[in-house]
């Protein structure tokens, strides 16, 4: 079992900024390159990008003549999405109760699934959205992900007399996250997971990391104790994960699968 398991979906305590995760934290899709390697997508073929963010993805799948189109839960994600890519059709979708009006040869997702915690009712969703045999192709933070950033955190605030938040993110097992997806009615072709330390921006600390990734974490804690908090966090940190050149470390760890809906 993941040490941190499962949580319910959280309303973050802000919408995402889009502009910020352009810039500081563009990592996420420049080191899913090798992801569409796996899509393969195909000219004409239909494809959902779900969970799409600001749509550099999708506009790389759009670049081999596939019919993509990008869903997001965050509105601004989609806003900053529209405005570089007015091509491709974005919208504000939420990945655990969606429809298509017809069904695509192919659903892929990067670094999104790992937010939607209600597993079990994304796969259905997924399911209905292919073709039979089509294939749903992702990458998501899973098992020990983000290990030594929430442990910190724990410790900041256990050490504060305040209570633990809870975290919004689904971080399952292989084997849980493999069991789900075949009771959904998929059969896994590939499945690889894997370390992938990540090195933030220069000039990005585990606070930045926290406050873009986990708003809904820092808005259970005492408004007043955040930054002491962070910064109590950064020291922890620094000793463990800051590498020789000053970059900080974030240990991710990753699911990657390809499972195909069965006929």
């Amino acid at each position: 079992m993941t040490d941190h398991p499962a949580a319910p979906v959280l309303p973050r305590s802000q919408p995402w900024d889009a502009s910020a995760y352009d810039r500081a934290f563009s990592y996420v899709n420049v080191l899913a390159a090798s992801l569409l390697e796996w899509l393969a997508p195909r000219s004409g073929e239909r494809i959902l990008d779900l969970g799409c963010g600001t749509g550099d993805l999708t506009a790389r799948i759009a670049e081999t003549g596939a019919v993509v189109s990008g869903f997001d839960r965050d509105a601004g994600m989609i806003a900053q999405a529209r405005t570089k890519f007015p091509s491709i059709p974005f919208d504000v979708r939420d990945g655990h109760a969606f429809a298509l009006d017809a069904p695509v040869e192919a659903v892929f997702s990067n670094a999104a699934l790992h937010w939607m915690t209600r597993a079990d009712d994304v796969i259905r969703c997924v399911h209905e959205a292919l073709v039979p045999g089509g294939r749903f192709v992702a990458e998501f933070g899973a098992g020990a992900n983000v290990a030594a950033p929430i442990a910190a955190l724990r410790s900041a605030v256990t050490a504060r007399g305040i209570g633990l938040p809870v975290l919004p993110w689904y971080f399952p097992t292989p084997a849980q996250h493999a069991t789900r997806l075949e009771a959904g009615g998929f059969e896994i072709h590939r499945l690889d997971y894997f370390a992938r330390p990540t090195a933030l921006a220069d000039g990005q600390t585990a606070a930045d990391w926290w406050r873009m990734f986990g708003p809904s974490v820092l808005a259970q804690l005492p408004a007043d104790q955040v930054d002491d908090i962070l910064r109590q966090v950064d020291d922890m940190l620094a000793p463990q994960i800051v590498d020789a050149d000053g970059r900080w470390i974030i240990d991710y760890v990753r699911l990657r699968f390809i499972a195909v809906r069965r006929r």
